[in-house]
């Protein structure tokens, strides 16, 4: 299940579980509320209910509504994730990043470059 994770979901079902990890957990209507240009209430329900079904998030009651949490690591997802840019990339992590420096130019700080080449250096020395 981790390796095509989110190959599996629908694109609303995608925006509810980003809503979901978000938050940590959420209720339905708090996830209506969060995504612009929500379905209804009864459809973001019908949506929460595949989800369950499919194993990437439970639920609690919590008086007259249920509060949804992940089941699916993050991490996990957001590898699934990874592997499916990579795949568009043809594999290239390179190309990745290089996009992703491209169309984050204006919003690195200096920071942040020394951040990224400080996991670049151990990955070097770790040999990844």
């Amino acid at each position: 299940m981790t390796e095509k994770l989110f190959d599996k979901l629908s694109s609303r079902e995608r925006q509810i579980m980003e809503v979901i990890y978000r938050n940590g957990k959420a209720t339905a209507a708090e996830i209506r509320r969060a995504i612009d240009d929500a379905p209804s209430y009864s459809a973001i329900r019908a949506f929460l209910r595949i989800l369950t079904k499919k194993g990437y998030v439970g639920h609690e009651q919590d008086g007259p509504r249920y509060v949804y949490f992940p089941q699916v690591d993050r991490e996990k997802v957001q590898r699934s994730m990874i592997n499916k840019v990579l795949d568009f990339f043809n594999g290239s992590a390179e190309s990745v990043v290089a996009t992703l420096l491209d169309i984050s130019k204006n919003d690195l700080t200096e920071d942040d470059f020394e951040r990224l080449t400080q996991l670049i250096q151990r990955a070097k020395r770790e040999g990844r």
